[in-house]
Order: C-alpha cells, then structure tokens, then sequence
C-alpha cells in the first residue's frame, strides 16, 4: 500500500517546511538543475507530490498516489495521474527523463520502481534521483527522531552507496552526482552551493543512464 496518509493530511505542513526551510530548498532546486536534461524533452516526475520540484525544474507531468497531493500539483497547472512507481502508467520506451525526489524513501519496492523507470526511458534517457543521505548530518538526525515526525514515520532511508548499488543491479550506469545541503538545517541562511560527488553534502543528487542489451 502507498504510504500516502500523512501527505493526504498534512499537506499545509507539507508546503510550510518549505517555506521556513526556503535556502535548503532553493540549494535543492540547484543541485537537480545540474542534470535536468535541457531543450525539449518529456521528462515526467515519479511521486510529484505537490509539485514543489517538478514546477520550477519544467516538469509538466508525474504521478502521485496521494489525492491530496494530486489536487495540489493540479493547482500548478501540472498533469498528474494517480500511481505508484512501482506500476507506471507510461508506454514502454516514451519518456526521456524520469525524476524521484525524495520519493525512493516511501516506495514500497525500490528495485520494482527502478526497472518500471528503467522500462519507459527511451534508450538514451536518464533516471534522476534527489535523496538525503541516511550517512549524512540531516540523515542522522531524521533517523534518531524519525517517529516524532509527522512525514517519515514509514521511511525508510539509503546510503548514497546503497542507492548506487540498486541502480547498477537494476540496469543502470551512474554518470553524475552532486550534493549540497550543508551543516543543519535551522544553520542554513542562504543558498548553498552545488560541489560534485558525495560524502559531504546530506542532499544528493545522481543521474544514471539506461543501459541497453
């Protein structure tokens, strides 16, 4: 079943810590744009959510399973189509990137969503992931509070190590990764810059390209 009650009842809370974490999601919103394929490519958004990432990176579609979080990216003027990654409602071979924010923590198979995302990527296409680090600081301290919070209860957190090894079992190659998000979250006061690799940073971003037979 899809993890999708705290964001069908909390999504005013939802919305909100982005607004009073607003340098931690604009460092976010960088990093991704690093990989972001440009000119005009259908890219679509694996558990869209509100739409809070997918609107300002230029992604028009995705899906959600929450139905508030559907009505909300529908506001944004967004497509959105009620799934989950790991049943995606998208032709073999149609998309070219296929982005998941946050999502790889509230799926319920990992590896069935990667070879779903695997499936309907054309041949050059990309999978983009946006994650916090369970090794990093802000990783840490979710995981040491995680049944005080409202959203990651039913979490379940990855290395940035640990999701390299699923995408590589699961026919992908890695190409990219950045991190930022620096230091504590109420210590952040403006954005951060985007370094290459991982380690450091507790927001990691990869790009692994589709291997063809």
């Amino acid at each position: 079943m899809p993890k999708t009650k705290p964001f069908d009842e909390h999504i005013n809370e939802y919305e909100k810590w982005f607004e009073d974490n607003r340098f931690v999601y604009l460092s976010e919103i960088q990093a991704l744009k690093k990989v972001i394929p440009e000119g005009e490519k259908r890219g679509i958004e694996i558990g869209i959510g509100s739409g809070i990432f997918a609107k300002p990176l230029g992604i028009k579609e995705g899906i959600e399973p929450s139905a508030t979080m559907r009505k909300k990216a529908k506001e944004r003027s967004l497509k959105v189509v009620d799934a989950v990654a790991e049943k995606l409602p998208y032709e073999d071979e149609s998309v070219d990137f296929a982005l998941m924010v946050t999502t790889i923590c509230f799926v319920d198979d990992i590896g069935k969503s990667f070879r779903e995302a695997h499936r309907i990527l054309k041949k050059n296409g990309s999978l983009i992931l946006g994650f916090v680090d369970k090794n990093s600081p802000i990783g840490k301290f979710y995981l040491q509070h995680q049944n005080e919070s409202i959203f990651y209860q039913d979490a379940k957190f990855f290395s940035t190590t640990e999701v390299i090894r699923l995408l590589e079992n699961n026919g992908f190659s890695v190409s990219e990764i950045y991190q930022t998000v620096f230091g504590k979250l109420n210590e952040i006061k403006s954005v951060q810059k985007v370094e290459k690799g991982y380690g450091k940073g507790s927001f990691v971003v990869i790009k692994a390209e589709k291997n063809v037979e």
